[in-house]
């Protein structure tokens, strides 16, 4: 099975920091698939909430999303999505269904 990827910018006034970023890894936890998030030369796992966090990529940011397994390119679409709308501004309203 091969990796699909996507190159993405980030929308999000505050960046892949604090909530957009544990929202990120709770939608990551959700696939089967194997979520990899490359910023530079920095590699982090998806579903790490550590790992997103160090990558410290704020507004405007490119990062890169790999996404290898069963659901790949489900994945690989709402995590896209995710990152590139902007996000529901009450915090009951960041489910996610899928």
């Amino acid at each position: 099975m091969s990796a699909i990827q996507r190159t993405v910018t980030i929308v999000h006034a505050q960046g892949l920091h604090a909530r957009p970023a544990a929202m990120f890894v709770q939608l990551a936890k959700r696939f089967k698939s194997r979520v990899t998030v490359k910023k530079g030369r920095k590699i982090v796992d998806g579903k790490s909430i550590m790992g997103i966090l160090t990558l410290a990529a704020g507004k405007g940011a490119r990062v890169s999303l790999v996404v290898e397994g069963p659901d790949a390119a489900e994945a690989l679409d709402h995590l896209s999505h995710l990152l590139t709308e902007p996000l529901q501004e009450s915090p009951r309203s960041i489910r996610c269904t899928i």
